[in-house]
């Protein structure tokens, strides 16, 4: 079992980042100016592996906040904020454990931010935002390619990501063994953002 808390708290660090990114192309959507994300509509995952098995995990808090101009994407912008102690990592002894000292130390660090610097048109639906990503006290310089489309009242912002624990100090002690948990960990998200009637 502290295995597994210590690969899913991990894995509640790359949420975080997936998440910030999500935001962030929700800062860069459809031609519609755009409202806050749908907490309750979105969703923020991550996959890691355990000695060589798949684990997935969940943030259920998080904020954003976002900005969008259709005719210059380029200047879109966002700011997330991720609860690191909403980690959901599939049972209560496991979430304790990443949420402790050795994983994203929630007690001294209770938030993962994400602030854009660019967003770059890809082509399509298809686009890619930059920007720097901080959990615990380590931040990082991240790129994310993800896709928009609209879903009825909404824009939809879904991606994947990919980040290395050993450089936010995630999993740190016994947890710092990449044969136990593996380094990389992949960042899912899907994120709705409620168009404006203007």
């Amino acid at each position: 079992m502290r295995a597994n808390a210590m690969h899913h708290k991990w894995l509640g660090a790359v949420m975080c980042a997936a998440l910030l990114y999500v935001g962030l192309s929700a800062g860069t959507s459809v031609a519609a100016e755009l409202g806050p994300v749908q907490v309750d509509k979105s969703k923020l995952t991550f996959v890691s592996k355990q000695m060589g098995v798949p684990v997935d995990g969940e943030f259920r808090r998080f904020s954003a906040v976002m900005a969008f101009d259709p005719a210059k994407p380029e200047a879109g912008r966002a700011q997330i904020e991720i609860d690191m102690a909403s980690v959901d990592a599939g049972a209560a002894e496991t979430n304790e454990e990443v949420t402790g000292k050795n994983w994203f130390n929630v007690k001294q660090f209770p938030k993962a931010t994400f602030v854009s610097s660019s967003v770059k048109p890809l082509g399509g639906n298809r686009l890619e935002v930059a920007g720097k990503l901080t959990i615990r006290d380590k931040t990082r310089d991240v790129v994310a390619p993800f896709t928009m489309t609209q879903q009825g009242a909404f824009t939809q912002f879904e991606g994947a990501l990919t980040i290395r624990r050993a450089d936010f100090g995630i999993g740190q002690g016994v947890w710092a063994d990449f044969d136990t948990v593996a380094n990389e960990v992949q960042i899912r998200f899907r994120l709705l953002a409620a168009s404006k009637k203007g």
